[in-house]
């Protein structure tokens, strides 16, 4: 049966817990790392677990993913996002992966910064998957074998400055500025029996109450399995480390279609991005100070339930 757990402060010290209708019953140990944490735990011995309980509400959130960890990521692995990011699904046979500073991380609950150059902040909600052991030799991962090397799953949201991100071509950069990716607040660890939920599961994002992000993950198009078999082929990934899974269709970003596209790359380079931005301009959609943002992800059931992240936007301080 899956468990949700909660990296949490209490009293001023870091802890985890198991959480429960909004009852952590804390785990003895001292976990500096999600990797510390993962290997020390199996979730059929937190199933067990026992002793005197403290309220949710009593506790500050910390992210259950920690800075040592490597933060990849997939793009475009969504059908319908490929076709509102300009790309052909039937055209497209790559699976996209870009990484994240991890000085980024923060909790489910933490503000979003907006930087004072960035005009067009993005959201994008994802499945973020966490590994259960180091992978560091090519390796044919199977849906059967899936359970050996996920240990458990959070909600991840990939902010991005599309206008760094774009025109500037750097992934890295437009997606890693401190506070772009909130993780948590729960860290879903998974059973055997529970790996086949990772293709039902539900994402929703809202903005001000108003639904922009609905979708399922039976409409991956690169799965868990698929991905890590060939991320071990060229990286080396360690206990702990977070995988997100891309983005549904519903991000502020507007592509021009593959034709107005075509035309665009016959322009001057300076002409190319000033349309872009000028198109860009034309969104309501894209976040300013004070939007709230919330993501969940649940499975139909009721058994998983990620939480709910919530981040205030805010502008950089002068």
């Amino acid at each position: 049966m899956s468990l949700h757990v909660l990296h949490y402060k209490h009293q001023g010290r870091a802890q985890w817990g198991v959480v429960s209708k909004g009852v952590i019953t804390p785990i003895p140990g001292d976990f500096k790392t999600t990797a510390d944490f993962v290997e020390a735990n199996p979730v059929e011995r937190l199933s067990v677990l026992s002793g005197p309980t403290i309220p949710e509400s009593e506790v500050e959130w910390l992210s259950p993913v920690t800075a040592n960890q490597q933060f990849i990521c997939q793009g475009a692995n969504y059908r319908q996002h490929m076709i509102e990011s300009g790309m052909d699904p039937d055209a497209k046979k790559f699976n996209m992966i870009f990484t994240k500073a991890t000085s980024c991380i923060v909790s489910a609950d933490s503000p979003l910064v907006k930087p004072k150059h960035v005009k067009f902040l993005d959201y994008e909600i994802e499945l973020g998957l966490v590994l259960k052991c180091d992978i560091t030799s090519g390796r044919t991962i199977t849906e059967e074998g899936l359970h050996e090397y996920i240990a458990g799953l959070v909600i991840v949201n990939d902010y991005s400055a599309r206008d760094i991100q774009i025109p500037q071509m750097q992934f890295y950069k437009g997606k890693s500025y401190r506070t772009f990716g909130p993780v948590g607040p729960y860290l879903c660890l998974l059973e055997q029996r529970d790996i086949p939920t990772l293709k039902a599961l539900d994402l929703t994002l809202t903005v001000n109450d108003e639904v922009r992000q609905k979708d399922s993950t039976a409409n991956l198009v690169y799965g868990p399995a698929e991905t890590l078999t060939e991320l071990s082929s060229v990286h080396d990934l360690r206990t702990g480390d977070l995988i997100a899974t891309g983005t549904p269709a519903g991000c502020a970003l507007s592509i021009p279609s593959p034709e107005k596209m075509r035309a665009a790359a016959q322009l001057p380079e300076a002409e190319k991005w000033r349309l872009f931005i000028e198109m860009q301009a034309q969104r309501p959609q894209y976040l300013r100070a004070g939007d709230l943002v919330e993501a969940r992800i649940t499975s139909v059931d009721g058994s998983i339930n990620l939480g709910v992240q919530h981040n205030l936007v805010v502008d950089e301080a002068a």
